[in-house]
């Protein structure tokens, strides 16, 4: 029912549009903290688009309205944007224009694109102005719309924030605030405003429920040489965390109060990320008073401390208990015709929140059955809700949140009977994991450099799959988090010790299957060689990996070895935490390969 009143909502925009005079507006799919993910009163996009996915960005003119969005969305916004009247648009593929493009194409010489500044970084608005400008066309950032046509808009969240405690965190808010000082030095600044969520959390060891899945805190964070400023809806605070913040030297201000604090308080060298701050709050800060540059927290998050990798490792070995518990059911109920996508999802997460220091789940599970497993972000609804069948693959891509640690993996599982595809496909995204996971590379090495390690099995047959190979992951935080990557995009950042990054390589032919198979890796010394040290990955997701659907023929002796070795790995740690039925059922499931 959500697309019928979809164009509506586009006609309210464009009576917004026409009061104040401007041609064409864009709604990206961020908050005012550039997230990725969003707490409800910020879903702007899919408000106004009835398209669900995280990723996406609508561009709405007096005649036309369309949809950008990524690979992973294609299939699914196909779907939703069905009798909405918006038209969608695939990125990085050759035959669609950029937003820019498109703008230029059906805009006029001194025409104007709006924007909601708080929703766009302030390099993203600075490329904007440049690119339309050979148009001669203007951005004006304007009052947010939604304020005025979204009646029905959830208001801002309230739940409470509580105390990360240090026995998970490792490091006190105090111990992290020098390091984020020294770091300041370094780069000839003496202040940082940090916007992103994930950042702030970390560096006062705070967690909250304010957006689902990601135990974050809507607020903002300015450190000086001297203080401390915490920018938060102040009905957030208990009277514990209240005076936690005052023990570690922390002033407290009302969440909207962050420009006018900085306008009456500028810094003498703040430093700040254009790439990560909102247009509105970098333009009020004048050019003289801002370093620009990374933000050092990011570095800092990504690399575990000793305590974090501990708790990794207990977090790991609690989901795989669940998810082998999981497995074992699902196998023996898909026979009865009783299991859909959801009911399985459903108990698939009972079983985690069986395990000590559950907190909820880290993203929405994607459980997509045969053709559905190629909607790279599926997620099932009671209308496509499948009922599995002893036949085919079953994609589930999932993760908990636990006190100690964040998971994520992905399983393909052969349900039954397989096509000669579905098992090629199946062999070279194995073959694909594999390879990226037995790398070896020397200090210094980029996620860009290794990603052609996951794809080469497939270039070989002319296969490939458009998104990132691998992503960072927070410490009970986001499930995706940087500056760490694996992808064929260019990212100057080095793995580094401690990095956590996952290997997620996957095939999807519509109308038939997905498949992608995916564990979390960490960085770990590899010892001295030539020019230096070097680093390996140690897979820490403990889970069986299918073995139905494999070719054995198609795979090297090293890489049937690593796979054994990998299994052998999973029995011993996972085995004495099961009764007997569920070893002996893990003991097959592990069963070595040989050619």
């Amino acid at each position: 029912m959500m697309t019928f009143s979809i164009p509506l909502r586009i006609e309210a925009l464009r009576a917004f549009m026409q009061t104040i005079g401007i041609q064409a507006f864009i709604i990206p799919s961020a908050d005012p903290h550039l997230s990725e993910y969003v707490t409800p009163h910020w879903k702007s996009r899919e408000w106004i688009s009835g398209f669900t996915g995280s990723a996406g960005t609508v561009v709405v003119t007096a005649t036309e309205a369309g949809l950008w969005t990524d690979s992973r969305y294609f299939l699914q916004a196909e779907t939703q944007l069905q009798g909405s009247g918006i038209t969608l648009y695939k990125e990085k593929l050759p035959d669609t224009p950029t937003i820019t493009a498109f703008l230029k194409a059906r805009l006029r010489p001194d025409d104007t694109v709006g924007i909601d500044g708080m929703m766009f970084a302030a390099a993203t608005v600075k490329q904007l102005a440049e690119e339309l400008t050979v148009g001669s066309i203007r951005i004006l950032s304007t009052p947010d719309p939604m304020d005025t046509i979204w009646i029905d808009r959830p208001p801002l969240p309230d739940t409470p924030v509580f105390v990360y405690d240090v026995k998970y965190a490792g490091q006190t808010c105090s111990e992290k605030i020098a390091r984020i000082r020294a770091e300041l030095k370094k780069r000839h600044a003496n202040s940082l405003l940090l916007s992103a969520l994930d950042e702030i959390a970390w560096t006062l060891n705070l967690r909250g429920s304010d957006v689902a899945c990601n135990p974050v805190v809507i607020s903002y964070l300015l450190i000086t040489d001297t203080e401390v400023h915490y920018f938060i809806r102040l009905q957030k605070l208990t009277t514990e965390v209240a005076q936690y913040l005052q023990e570690m030297g922390v002033t407290v201000h009302h969440y909207d109060d962050l420009t006018a604090y900085l306008s009456d308080h500028l810094p003498d060298a703040l430093l700040l990320n254009p790439a990560q701050t909102s247009y509105t709050i970098y333009r009020t800060i004048p050019s003289g008073y801002i370093v620009e540059g990374e933000s050092p927290v990011a570095l800092l998050k990504a690399v575990r401390n000793d305590t974090e990798i501990a708790g990794l490792h207990a977090a790991m070995l609690r989901d795989g208990i669940a998810l082998v518990k999981f497995l074992r059911w699902l196998e023996q109920a898909v026979p009865t015709g009783e299991v859909t996508e959801m009911s399985a999802d459903r108990k698939l997460c009972a079983l985690r929140a069986e395990q000590p220091l559950f907190m909820g789940i880290s993203f929405e599970t994607i459980a997509g059955y045969q053709a559905h497993g190629a909607i790279v972000h599926y997620t099932a609804t009671p209308n496509t809700d499948a009922t599995l069948r002893p036949e085919g693959f079953l994609l589930i891509d999932s993760g908990a949140q636990y006190l100690d640690g964040t998971t994520d993996i992905t399983r393909t599982i052969a349900l039954g009977e397989l096509t000669d595809e579905e098992k090629l496909d199946y062999t070279l995204v194995l073959r694909g994991h594999i390879d990226l996971a037995m790398a070896y590379f020397p200090a210094g090495t980029r996620g860009i450099q290794l990603d052609i390690l996951a794809r080469q099995p497939m270039w070989k047959r002319r296969k490939n799959y458009l998104h990132g190979t691998g992503h960072g992951v927070g410490h009970f935080l986001n499930v995706h988090e940087g500056p760490q990557t694996i992808r064929m995009e260019g990212n100057m950042i080095a793995l580094l010790p401690g990095m956590l990054v996952s290997d997620e390589p996957g095939i999807y032919q519509e109308g038939s299957h997905g498949i992608r198979t995916e564990n979390l890796l960490l960085a770990v010394p590899a010892g001295e060689g030539s020019f230096g040290n070097y680093l390996r990955f140690e897979a820490v997701t403990l889970c069986p990996i299918c073995t139905k659907g494999v070719l054995k023929e198609m795979m090297t002796d090293e890489e049937i070895a690593w796979l054994n070795d990998y299994h052998h790995t999973v029995y011993e740690k996972l085995a004495p935490h099961l009764n007997k039925e569920e070893q002996i059922w893990l003991e097959n499931k592990c069963t070595p390969l040989a050619h």
